[in-house]
């Protein structure tokens, strides 16, 4: 067997580095050639010294400096490249199998969408690409017979679920035989708070996950059940489900990662412990299961499985999410820009925790008074997100006057 050559966009990341973990697994199977970074230059060169890479990209002459500091005594030989050119270059490169979409926000966009339109093996872990371009990213996907797996637990949970085990699920429409789906949410550290008494949250209590130890914004975003509401139109487009098809139920336990229901009656489910490195194996083996490091799940440990409904006054982010994909494209831009910018002001102080919610409908309401104008270029994705931003960041500055 000849080992699959993995491009990693993002390496230096959490999912970046788990990807590293589970390849480095099967040196028979795969072989890293080319680790993206924008920041920890260091930890990049320790990287690139760990799995043999031979090309790199960092953002600029800086950047591509401290990595060959890093690199003093290293024998192999590696390319340095730098710019946001550089990272949709080597995502489509003929001489890459697999593409790690790992770099989080619209930066990593127009790498994801170089690999999707090439061919590739795409690991999808990179919300934009569909949240923003969804639409865009699928016609790329169909057009060239690009592989598409999903990476966020809860999406490749479907996938794994779905009739022969994903085979042909994503890019082909509906599946048949499937009545819906279901994303499980652990329901951050507000499960059990008082709708009523939300207005003194501080970023420290929306930080404060009971399950994971995880970055400040995805935090914020677990709270209000934003990051929920991305994985539904994530879902939609994937799995090309109308909204109606789609449902959210809370599950603290985080060991259900989500749920496929079919129309005998049926509902499938894939369990785990909650570990990055599952899907992220379950990606690179398929069809095939390769190890993945992962200790296994102890149901008798567990005890319980509980599910909650979703209580829509305590997130009421979740529901502008469903808004956003009925209104379409552009609205579902709209909603991810303005809550970017309002959870950093959230997280800097500047606006109370419900104005989260508050910016994200004034954003949508926003984008509904415009021109229904269809977005059918990345160029036009990423003038809207940039537009959406500024109006969220007014909106923001407004309330806190």
């Amino acid at each position: 067997m000849t080992p699959q050559s993995i491009c990693i966009l993002g390496a230096t990341g959490s999912i970046g580095l788990s990807t590293i973990d589970v390849a480095l697994r099967h040196p028979d199977r795969f072989r890293i050639v080319t680790l993206t970074a924008r920041q920890r230059m260091d930890e990049l060169a320790e990287l690139i010294r760990r799995t043999g890479a031979r090309r790199v990209v960092v953002p600029d002459a800086a950047a591509a400096q401290r990595v060959r500091e890093g690199l003093t005594g290293h024998t192999g030989k590696v390319e340095i490249l730098q710019g946001d050119q550089a990272l949709a270059d080597v995502a489509s490169d003929d001489h890459t199998d697999v593409v790690m979409a790992a770099i989080v926000g619209a930066a990593g966009l127009p790498a994801a969408l170089a690999a999707a339109q090439t061919g590739k093996r795409v690991l999808l872990a990179n919300k934009e690409a569909l949240v923003a371009a969804g639409s865009i990213f699928m016609k790329a996907v169909r057009e060239s017979g690009a592989v598409l797996l999903p990476i966020d637990s809860e999406h490749n949970a479907i996938f794994q679920c779905m009739p022969g085990g994903g085979q042909g699920s994503i890019g082909n429409g509906p599946a048949k035989g499937v009545n819906r789906i279901v994303l499980t949410a652990s329901g951050g550290p507000f499960r059990t708070h008082n709708p009523d008494e939300m207005a003194h949250i501080t970023p420290e209590q929306a930080c404060a996950h009971p399950n994971w130890s995880m970055g400040r914004k995805i935090s914020v975003d677990s709270a209000t059940m934003v990051n929920k509401g991305l994985e539904v139109i994530e879902a939609h487009w994937l799995f090309d489900m109308t909204p109606d098809r789609i449902d959210v139920v809370i599950h603290p336990q985080s060991i259900v990662h989500s749920l496929v229901e079919y129309d005998d009656g049926s509902m499938l489910a894939q369990l785990g412990n909650p570990d990055m490195r599952t899907p992220i194996a379950h990606a690179l083996g398929f069809p095939q299961r390769i190890e993945a490091g992962v200790d296994w799940l102890d149901l008798l440990k567990v005890g319980r499985l509980d599910f909650e409904e979703v209580n829509l006054l305590r997130y009421p982010c979740l529901d502008l999410a469903y808004q956003a994909l009925r209104g379409g494209q552009g609205a579902c831009i709209a909603f991810n820009a303005a809550n970017e910018v309002a959870v950093e002001e959230f997280l800097q102080r500047r606006i109370p925790y419900p104005g989260i919610a508050a910016i994200l409908e004034q954003a949508l309401n926003w984008y509904s008074a415009r021109s229904n104008v269809p977005v059918v270029s990345i160029e036009q994705v990423l003038e809207l997100d940039a537009q959406a931003r500024t109006f969220a960041l007014a909106a923001c500055q407004s309330r806190a006057a």
